[in-house]
């Protein structure tokens, strides 16, 4: 399965709000790709057209997730050694041989395979999440595999400035590709719990500037407040 989030950032603006990152290739291959999207559109079209000259060509071969990674592979790779790159990270997913495939490709060439792969903040947060459920339970059914899937997202959701609630998934299996859009986590999130109740207001009443020292001890004693407010009412639990 991969999952993928549909913001286009224009820097810090949450610009685009739709953008489609995982498309289905073919019944044996998926790519999702982060990035720059003018370059996503490029490599699309790109796909979808040699895609269509094999149909017309008659092709006995369908392109699966191996061929689809090691042509990216040697795309980007070219790319890169012309100094124009394509600022993408890919990830080629499906069946190659009939046995699961699951690929990782940057945007200097540099490609790997793996049980796990993601892009972005989710090398550093979603990573560690699916290899320890993967350590407790070696083999996921799909219901597992959506759930940590969506917690994963969830957890990006909260950390990652860049991240939006509205996300895709794509369900590989070996009789083709379903590709699930517009699913929402906004739902079932809470702010609340994750900033833990912690409301640090400031009851100035004249406006006046604070210097970085004072504004940190200001912080650091309401802190300290609610953790002691927290500590004395457990403790009277």
């Amino acid at each position: 399965m991969v999952a993928a989030d549909s913001l286009g950032s224009y820097g810090s603006l949450a610009r685009f709000r739709d953008i489609k990152r995982v498309f289905k290739v073919t019944d044996k291959a998926v790519l999702a790709c982060g990035g720059d999207i003018a370059d996503y559109q490029f490599i699309r079209e790109v796909i979808e057209q040699k895609v269509r000259d094999d149909e017309c060509g008659e092709y006995t071969r369908v392109l699966d997730a191996g061929a689809l990674h090691c042509w990216l592979t040697r795309v980007l790779y070219n790319r890169r050694s012309r100094f124009d790159p394509l600022w993408l990270e890919c990830v080629a997913a499906g069946y190659r041989d009939d046995k699961p495939f699951l690929g990782y490709v940057d945007k200097i060439g540099t490609a790997f395979e793996a049980k796990e792969v993601a892009s972005g903040f989710g090398v550093h947060l979603a990573i560690p999440m699916i290899r320890e459920a993967r350590e407790k339970k070696p083999t996921l059914t799909r219901e597992d595999a959506e759930k940590l899937l969506k917690e994963c997202l969830t957890v990006l959701y909260y950390r990652d400035c860049r991240a939006h609630y509205k996300y895709q998934l794509a369900d590989i299996t070996p009789e083709g590709v379903t590709i699930h859009d517009n699913l929402n986590l906004k739902p079932e999130t809470n702010w609340t719990n994750t900033y833990q109740g912690i409301n640090i207001i400031s009851h100035r009443r004249e406006c006046e500037p604070l210097s970085a020292t004072r504004a940190i001890h200001y912080i650091y004693q309401q802190l300290r407040e609610h953790l002691t407010d927290l500590s004395a009412s457990q403790g009277d639990n």
